[in-house]
């Protein structure tokens, strides 16, 4: 489990710095593919599941 977060935290960073720096490349878009598989199997994932369905229902309950 302590790999997997470390590894979660890490790509969570390389991430960050693709977006605010280099813009995102598709070798970059690989590397958050992989940050986001990796955060599915932690502890919070249950949690980011549910705030996706929240905002879903949201932003389909909007009407214009």
């Amino acid at each position: 489990m302590i790999l997997s977060i470390s590894g979660v935290v890490l790509l969570g960073i390389i991430c960050f710095l693709f977006f605010k720096k280099d813009g995102l490349k598709a070798s970059h878009a690989f590397v958050c593919a992989l940050f986001g598989f990796y955060l599915a199997g932690t502890a919070i994932a249950p949690s980011i599941t549910a705030g996706g369905q929240s905002l879903a229902s949201l932003l389909g309950g909007i009407k214009f």
